[in-house]
C-alpha cells in the first residue's frame, strides 16, 4: 500500500501530462479554425461552391486555404481529420477525474461539512450529472428552441449556473468547480463526437457516392462549433481553478463560477470580432475587468470564516480514520504543526502567505488525518515541502511521516 501510494502518484503525473498535451493540440487547432474561419475573404477565382480563402505565411512557407461551405465537386485524394485532439482529451480528463476525484473522493470529491455522502453515492451523482449536461444540452439543441441561437445561448448560460450552484450544494468547493469544468467539456467533447464529426462523415459519404450533400448539416456543425468556441476559455478557468482556493473555497464559488462564463464570452467576441476584421471592441476588456474584480471581491468572503469554522465538524471517514488510529501519530502531529501549520492555517502566520495554501489546513488532528496522504507525499517521501525547507524539517522527522504512513496503511 505504501509503494501503491506512490504509484498512484506518477499514475496521476502521466495521465495529467496526457491530458495537458492533448488539450492543447485541441484547443489550439481549435482557436485556429475559429480565427481562419472569421477570416475568410472572397475573391474572383473562387471555385463554385467555395465561401472563402485565406492567404496565410508560417515557417518560411506561404499557405493558400480555401473552405467549401457544403462540400467540394469531388471528393479530395486526401482528407485530414481533426478529432483525436478532442477524444483523447476527454479520454485523459475522465481517466484524471477517477485517479484524483474518486480513488480520493474521501479527500477531493466529498466533504462532510457540505454533504454527508457516501463515496459511491457521491461518484454516482458525478457520472450522473455528466450524462445528465449532454443530454439535457443536446435536446435543447435538436429542439424548437434550437433554432434560436441568442435564446440558447441565454438558456445554456441559466442551465449552467444552475449547475454550479448544484454542484456546491454536495461536493466540497474544489470538486465542485472541477466538476463544473467537466460537465461542460463533455458537452464540447460530445459535440465532436456525436455531432459535428459525424455530420462531416456523411457529407463525405455523399460526395464518394456521387450525391448532393445535405447543407444542413454544415449548419448544425457550425452552430455546436461556435458553443465550443465560447465554452474554452471557461473550462480552463476551473481545471486550474484547484490550484486556488480564492476561486473554490469562498462562500460564492458557484456566482465565480458563473461569472466566469460571461468572461469567456467578452474575451471570445472580442477576438472573434478582430479575427472577421469587423470591429475593434475594446469595451470588451473593460467589461472583462470588471467581471474579474467583482469575482477578486467576491472571493474576499471564504467559506471556512473563522466564525464559521467553530460549527465545522471535523469527521473522519474509516479510510482517514486510520491515519489517526496509527502508530506515531501524535509525534507526525506535533511534527506537521511545528513544520507546516504556520502556512496550512486559518490565519498563516508566515510573512507574505495570507490564505492557506490550496485551502489546506494542518492545526488540528482530524485535519493531519485528512490530508495524511498528501503529507506523506509533500514532506515524506519527498522534500517539496516545507518549500525550500524554510521551517527547517529534519531528515528524522521525514523519516517518522514516512513510518507512520506506511503503519497505517499496512506497509
Amino acid at each position: 500500500m505504501y509503494d501503491l501510494a506512490i504509484f498512484t502518484e506518477w499514475m496521476q503525473f502521466a495521465v495529467r501530462w496526457l491530458h495537458v498535451i492533448t488539450a492543447i493540440a485541441w484547443i489550439g487547432s481549435s482557436f485556429y479554425f475559429i480565427a481562419l474561419d472569421l477570416g475568410l475573404r472572397k475573391a474572383p477565382d473562387l471555385p463554385e461552391g467555395a465561401h472563402g480563402e485565406e492567404w496565410q505565411v508560417h515557417g518560411g512557407g506561404f499557405y493558400h486555404i480555401r473552405k467549401f461551405l457544403v462540400a467540394p465537386e469531388a471528393m479530395p485524394e486526401h482528407l485530414t481529420w481533426f478529432k483525436w485532439e478532442s477524444y483523447w482529451t476527454w479520454f485523459s480528463g475522465f481517466a484524471l477525474l477517477w485517479l484524483v476525484y474518486y480513488l480520493g473522493a474521501d479527500l477531493y470529491l466529498v466533504d462532510v461539512n457540505v454533504m454527508d455522502l457516501p463515496v459511491p453515492a457521491a461518484i454516482a451523482i458525478s457520472l450522473a450529472s455528466i450524462v445528465f449536461g449532454w443530454l439535457a444540452y443536446d435536446q435543447l439543441c435538436k429542439s424548437p428552441l434550437g433554432q434560436n441561437s441568442t435564446f440558447l445561448m441565454v438558456l445554456l448560460f441559466g442551465i449552467l449556473v444552475a449547475m454550479s450552484w448544484g454542484f456546491t450544494q454536495v461536493f466540497s468547493g474544489r470538486a465542485a468547480l472541477l466538476h463544473l469544468g467537466v460537465f461542460t467539456a463533455t458537452i464540447m467533447s460530445a459535440n465532436v463526437a456525436f455531432i459535428i464529426i459525424p455530420n462531416q462523415t456523411i457529407v463525405v459519404a455523399d460526395l464518394k457516392a456521387g450525391r448532393k450533400p445535405d447543407p444542413k448539416y454544415g449548419r448544425i456543425a457550425k452552430q455546436r462549433s461556435t458553443h465550443n468556441n465560447y465554452l474554452t476559455l471557461p473550462v480552463i478557468f476551473f481545471m486550474l481553478s484547484g490550484h486556488y482556493p480564492l476561486a473554490f473555497a469562498t462562500e460564492y464559488n458557484w456566482v465565480i463560477a458563473s461569472l466566469v462564463f460571461l468572461m469567456g464570452v467578452t474575451i471570445r467576441h472580442y477576438f472573434n470580432s478582430r479575427h472577421a476584421r469587423s470591429s475593434n471592441p475594446t469595451w470588451t476588456w473593460l467589461a472583462t475587468a470588471v467581471i474579474f474584480s467583482l469575482i477578486m471581491i467576491l472571493s474576499l468572503t471564504p467559506l471556512y470564516q473563522a466564525d464559521r469554522a467553530e460549527e465545522a465538524t471535523e469527521v473522519l471517514t474509516p479510510a482517514q480514520q486510520k491515519f489517526a488510529d496509527a502508530a506515531s501519530f501524535d509525534e507526525v502531529s506535533a511534527i506537521v504543526s511545528a513544520r507546516c501549520s504556520m502556512c496550512h492555517a486559518d490565519e498563516p502566520v508566515w510573512d507574505g502567505v495570507r490564505w492557506p495554501p490550496k485551502g489546506v489546513r494542518l492545526e488540528t488532528p482530524a485535519q493531519i488525518a485528512q490530508h495524511a496522504r498528501s503529507i506523506f507525499l509533500q514532506a515524506g517521501a519527498t522534500n517539496a515541502m516545507p518549500p525550500a525547507n524554510v521551517s527547517w524539517m529534519e531528515e528524522e522527522e521525514r523519516r517518522m511521516i514516512v513510518k507512520w504512513f506506511r503503519a497505517a496503511e499496512g506497509g
